[in-house]
This record gives structure tokens, C-alpha cells and sequence, in this order.
């Protein structure tokens, strides 16, 4: 199943996508709550009452192009961003004249990102220093099903709700002027993280052969790729995370809770972003502006379009 958030005459509500052209509303019905993190924290009971009303042949449906999606979770409790793809920290390190960071292969880290500033598909808009080296990240995130702590790997992926298509946007000069200092990523990454289409359930891609089991926890096997202006610059896949989302649950659940509706993003897969395009010269200083229009999209999490707006207040 497929759910999503969505404001349609002026009310936000969620449901599930049936195809691509409608979406079955769910806010209220048959006893669900009002939101899909409601609904995740609810747990199994709540997810099979909307699996009979997908079923149900009287249900009414609203057509995709009367509502405005927005992101699954709009107000993660908590919004973690990982660094899972060796190729991508082993380019980006070498193009700053860096040698590999041993310790990346020592324990999966993460950082703390901030979940009041989540946007869907549709505008994110900046202000004038986030366009000093816009950058995008192409990534997929995890949203959590059920609270937990100390949870070992080997039980992790039974934690996960589903999965989503994360754009973690990334003001480089910000940025590295910040962590000069040896803190953040702060105000470099604070002002969106964009996530969407929609939130595929964990169950319905194990359904579809999509994810496959491994020693360390399931790999989604599933193409990403990363368009701005119709051109392709990034393309990689999810299997190549060299530390799986349960090896991540793992890290950030020692000693702290794990909530329902907490997202987990996996870090930028290699060729990504424009950070590593542009050090590699595979791209020559190409940095997004006002107009620009980013697509991301992995197999099975579908397409995830967004347009750079810039303030002026």
C-alpha cells in the first residue's frame, strides 16, 4: 500500500494512492484517525482497517489532480539523515584532496536534522545565502513503525512502516563554513528536507520482491536517478547502502526511543549530488537557482518533483 498526505479544499488529510490517477481518502473512516502518523502509531489493527477499505468496492475516491500531495509525514516526531554510501563519502573526500575516513567502515553514522521544516512535492522555498551552492541530495528514507530502544539489527527491519524518496537540499557554503567549526551541518541543511510522493509500506514491498534479505538486514533493490530540468545527472541504487537501514536502527536506538513516525534518511548515494558531479568534473559548477526543477525517482517509491522559490522577506 501506498499512503499519502494531501490538502484537498483546503484540509489536510491522508489516504492511499489506488493508481495513478486516484487516491482513496482515509482521514476518519471506518474508525481510522485523522493522520497517517495517528495511523502508523495505531499499528497493525489501523493499517488492516485500510487494507479492507482499499478492498471495499463502495469506497469514493478523489482524483489526484484536485489535491495538492504534501509530504507523508509532514511533522516527523524526529528526522535522522544517515551517510550510508561509501562511494559517495569516499568521492566527495577525495575531491577535498581527503584519504577515506576509516572509521566510516566502524559504525553507521548519522546527524539530526530539522523535522519542522519538511516539505512535499511542490516549491521549497530559500532564502538569498541558501543559493550560495544550492545543492540537491538523492536519497531514500525510512519511517518508523513502533517505538523501540536498543533494537539489535537482527530485528530492526520488523521497525520499519515503509519507505520514501528524500531530497536532503543542502547549502554547501553554509555548510562547510559551519563545520569548520566541527559542528552541524546546521543551518546549511535546516531550512527543508523534501519527501514524497508517497510511503510505500515495508509489507507491500516485500509483496513485490523488492526488498531482499541479507546478513546485515534487507537491501531495497531499486534504481535511483536524479533529473534537474529534464536532464539526468545521478543514477545509482538503493542495494549499494554499505550499512542497511537496520544496521542504522541499530545506531541510533542505543540508549535512546525509537517513535512511530520517526524518518531515518540513508545518506547521498554516489554521483548524487552536485557537491561530488562538480569536484569529480563530471558536471562544471552547476549549482540549482530560482526555477530550477529537480526530479528524483527510485523504483517502486515513484517520482519526486520540486521547483527552488526564492524569498525575498
Amino acid at each position: 500500500m501506498n499512503f499519502v498526505t494531501f490538502q484537498h479544499q483546503k484540509k489536510e488529510t491522508f489516504g492511499l494512492l489506488i493508481d495513478q490517477d486516484s487516491i482513496l481518502p482515509l482521514s476518519h473512516q471506518a474508525g481510522l484517525p485523522g493522520t497517517l502518523l495517528e495511523l502508523i502509531s495505531q499499528g497493525p489493527s489501523a493499517l488492516a482497517t485500510a487494507s479492507r477499505l482499499k478492498s471495499s468496492p463502495n469506497v469514493s475516491t478523489l482524483s489526484l489532480k484536485d489535491v495538492q500531495l504534501m509530504a507523508p509525514i509532514p511533522r516527523p516526531p524526529s528526522m535522522r539523515d544517515g551517510y550510508a554510501f561509501r562511494q559517495h563519502v569516499m568521492t566527495a573526500r577525495r575531491n577535498r584532496g581527503l584519504e577515506m575516513i576509516p572509521e566510516f567502515d566502524q559504525f553507521p553514522v548519522f546527524y539530526f536534522t530539522n523535522h519542522q521544516a519538511v516539505t512535499g512535492p511542490g516549491p521549497v522555498h530559500v532564502q538569498e545565502l541558501h543559493l550560495d551552492k544550492l545543492d540537491f541530495e538523492l536519497e531514500v528514507a525510512i519511517v518508523i513503525g513502533k517505538r523501540g530502544r536498543n533494537i539489535k539489527a537482527t530485528e530492526a527491519d520488523e521497525y520499519i512502516f515503509g519507505y520514501t524518496i528524500m531530497n536532503d537540499w543542502s547549502a554547501r557554503t553554509l555548510q562547510m563554513e559551519e563545520m569548520k567549526l566541527n559542528l552541524g551541518p546546521a543551518k546549511g541543511k535546516d531550512f527543508a528536507t523534501s519527501i514524497g510522493p508517497f510511503l510505500a509500506t515495508r509489507e507491500s514491498l516485500l509483496k513485490a520482491g523488492a526488498l531482499v534479505p541479507s546478513p546485515k538486514g534487507e537491501r531495497l533493490n531499486a534504481s535511483m536517478k536524479a533529473y534537474l530540468n529534464g536532464h539526468q545527472y545521478s543514477e545509482g541504487n538503493v542495494n549499494q547502502m554499505d550499512w542497511t537501514f537496520a544496521q542504522i536502527i541499530e545506531r541510533a536506538s542505543y540508549g535512546v526511543d525509537l517513535f512511530p513516525g520517526d524518518v531515518i534518511g540513508s545518506g547521498t548515494v554516489g554521483t548524487g549530488c552536485f557537491l561530488e558531479l562538480n569536484g569529480s568534473k563530471i558536471t562544471q559548477n552547476l549549482w540549482l537557482k530560482p526555477g530550477d526543477k529537480m526530479k528524483l525517482e527510485i523504483d517502486h517509491l515513484g517520482v519526486l518533483e520540486n521547483e527552488i522559490v526564492l524569498d525575498r522577506k
